[in-house]
């Protein structure tokens, strides 16, 4: 007796839909979380400039509503710049809870940009500046080597 079974036959869906379930298991446990997304997204969405400079490298960061002391610039393993923050609501806002939001564009939370530094910079020589919303890091980089004068040999005459 032969036993075949077509791809159309419900008894071979029924197995292959239970053979597919432990890849819908690993997904679902797997999955990103809303927040990682969210925050994945806010670092996206942070505009930033770099300008190479002959003496420095400056980083314009666009950081609207975000106040002072809410952001931290920092240098991670010697070369890796770090700038984060969060944009929170102000006092004003929260106090107004009557009424509904018909759009909300602007982005509340936390936001972090990483950027690799070259190795010619001065990890001491880091300045920043906030301003109307915008960060300017300057990161002064080190002079270039003086280039080796050939070596005068003085010839004696014997």
């Amino acid at each position: 007796m032969e036993f075949l079974m077509e791809l159309d036959d419900p008894v071979f869906s029924a197995l292959h839909h239970l053979m597919d379930i432990p890849d819908e298991v690993e997904k679902t446990f797997n999955a990103p979380t809303r927040a990682y997304v969210r925050d994945r997204k806010a670092m996206r969405n942070t505009p930033a400039d770099i300008k190479d400079l002959p003496n420095a490298l400056v980083f314009t960061v666009d950081m609207p509503g975000v106040k002072h002391g809410d952001i931290k610039v920092q240098v991670e393993d010697g070369n890796v710049l770090v700038i984060s923050g969060e944009r929170k609501r102000s006092a004003d806002e929260e106090k107004e809870k009557e009424g509904k939001y018909l759009r909300m564009e602007r982005r509340m939370g936390k936001f972090m940009r990483r950027f690799p530094l070259p190795e010619d910079v001065k990890s001491d020589g880091i300045t920043a500046v906030y301003k109307d919303g915008v960060l300017t890091v300057t990161v002064e980089k080190q002079p270039p080597p003086e280039p080796k004068k050939p070596k005068a040999i003085e010839v004696k005459v014997a």
